[in-house]
């Protein structure tokens, strides 16, 4: 990818420091050592694992105790934002450890790490937990409009609200505490001219991508069950419309924002950037079959590996395009791109 619109270094932001010596100063208990001893924020540590601990006993009692309807929905209410904020804590719990850990580096002379915030694992882990309870205490208006959740519109709030829980998560815990910035992950600092040139850049991709999907999904279709489509059916015009909104323009954002400007950014910077991209890429279409089922273990496992297989091609094009450009938006155009080509076949198919 060259031109008068690329940037002169494209991954000048994200290369990792050397090595960190072993010497580079007191060592500091993870968020797996169950202790206080010698942590800079022991009370965080503390409020995290206890909030989660609780939160996972209400979720048993709700799923698995047979409680009453009601009591089950609000155990598991209770249970859902305690497993959050354990979560959430834990994550600012880590990133407190490694600014104490990089401060101590600095101050015998070696070289600091080239990241220090949460792990992207640990930060999706708590998205989760947030976004069901929002998404919970936010279908209720449509249950009482008589609008089906499990629709299109369902679906739009759905991943409306995960989108706005990747981005707040980020903006808390990762640029709030100095880890990263904005422009680190790819969001600001570019001129028209050079937004132009990411989209372009986006929206040509996509057709050698959706035929190296299309390869790959029908060789696999020869020997594994296809799993579900994660969007509800259109139904309609009116369906189909929405389906676009959730697929094409609202999760390109989210996704994007969280796999590619955070995950990509964070490892590239922690080991380099081949290596956070691979990562990254790989963790993008594991999230994506998270929620694959089937009649029974094999079936559900057979259509887990076609999801996670097919969705390879386009995770790694996302992963080179973002560390290439250095733009969220050339890998959002990407995204959206194939997302929306895919919606508007199905549906043509569909409705053909």
């Amino acid at each position: 990818m060259t031109g008068p619109d690329r940037p002169a270094d494209p991954a000048a932001s994200i290369q990792p420091p050397e090595p960190e010596s072993p010497e580079s100063g007191p060592a500091r208990p993870g968020l797996r050592t169950f202790t206080v001893e010698g942590r800079a924020a022991p009370g965080l540590f503390v409020v995290g694992w206890l909030a989660f601990i609780m939160g996972a006993a209400l979720l048993f009692v709700a799923f698995a105790a047979g409680v009453g309807q009601s009591a089950a929905v609000i155990l598991a209410s209770v249970g859902l934002a305690l497993v959050s904020l354990g979560l959430v804590a834990g994550a600012g719990s880590q990133t407190i450890e490694r600014r104490a850990r990089a401060a101590s580096a600095e101050a015998t002379d070696v070289p600091m790490p080239g990241y220090v915030g949460p792990s992207p694992f640990l930060l999706f882990a708590a998205s989760v937990p947030v976004a069901i309870l929002l998404v919970t205490v936010l279908a209720a208006p449509l249950l009482g409009l008589g609008l089906d959740p499990q629709g299109p519109a369902g679906t739009l709030l759905s991943v409306v609200v995960q989108a706005i829980v990747y981005v707040a998560l980020i903006r808390l815990v990762v640029v709030g505490t100095g880890a990263l910035r904005w422009r680190d992950m790819g969001i600001g600092g570019r001129t028209a001219s050079e937004l132009g040139g990411d989209i372009a850049w986006g929206v040509v991709l996509v057709v050698p991508v959706v035929v190296v999907t299309a390869f790959v999904g029908g060789l696999l279709s020869l020997v594994l069950p296809l799993p579900d489509s994660p969007l509800p059916p259109s139904g309609g015009t009116s369906g189909l419309i929405v389906n676009l909104i959730s697929a094409a323009v609202v999760a390109p954002i989210g996704e994007e924002t969280f796999f590619r400007g955070f995950s990509t950014t964070a490892w590239a910077r922690s080991m380099s950037p081949r290596a956070g991209l691979v990562r990254a890429a790989l963790f993008f279409a594991a999230v994506h079959v998270l929620t694959v089922g089937g009649t029974d273990f094999a079936d559900a496992a057979g259509r887990a590996l076609f999801a996670f297989a097919t969705r390879l091609p386009v995770a790694f094009v996302l992963g080179a395009l973002f560390v290439e450009r250095r733009s969220l938006a050339s890998s959002i155009a990407l995204h959206a791109s194939f997302n929306g080509l895919l919606v508007l076949l199905a549906g043509g198919i569909s409705t053909g």
